[in-house]
């Protein structure tokens, strides 16, 4: 099982340090804080999410103060500011969405995993959550899966199920980190 307790200080490897450094190579000198958004992802993919001590360690690193961090990632609703699942089922829960079944597809979601909006199944494999607008209106109800963002589309009950089940399945025949 993934350990998602609350870092109290986090540590950067060097190959994590690496890539930043690559990254803010990009930009200008004195304009490192336009790395924020891709070092807030390698984050992410690091240990599964952004903790505040995480938020902090870029600051430092970026030379920033920590509340402009913290501004980034509490904006952007993919960098998840908590643990979740191992697979974040996001759906969209606008307008054009709601019209053809968002609002039923979220309610089946929570009555198959068990969890509400924002937990974490027991397993530490599922999470789910209502998103802003995915832009594939025309394709509604439509979910992406992070932390890989995989896109579903026109989803029915029947779909989920597959689409749930084959998340299993994959995730079976992958060792668990303890």
């Amino acid at each position: 099982m993934l350990n998602i307790a609350q870092p109290e200080e986090v540590t950067f490897s060097p190959e994590l340090i690496t890539r930043f450094n690559e990254i803010v190579t990009r930009y200008p000198e004195g304009k490192q804080k336009s790395a924020l958004l891709p070092i807030l992802h390698l984050v992410q993919a690091e240990f599964g999410w952004v903790s505040a001590p995480a938020m902090d360690k870029v600051a430092e690193y970026l030379h920033i103060k920590s509340i402009e961090v913290y501004e980034v990632a509490t904006f952007y609703t993919m960098f998840f500011l908590k643990p979740l699942g191992k697979h974040v089922l996001e759906v969209c829960r606008t307008g054009p969405c709601c019209l053809v079944g968002a609002e039923k597809i979220m309610k089946y979601i929570e009555q198959k995993l068990g969890v509400k909006e924002g937990e974490v199944t027991p397993d530490g494999l599922f999470s789910w959550r209502g998103v802003e607008c995915l832009a594939a209106c025309g394709m509604g109800p439509v979910l992406q899966i992070g932390p890989e963002y995989k896109f579903h589309e026109n989803l029915t009950e029947a779909k989920i199920d597959e689409l749930i089940d084959s998340l299993r399945l994959t995730t079976a025949d992958k060792p668990q980190i303890s």
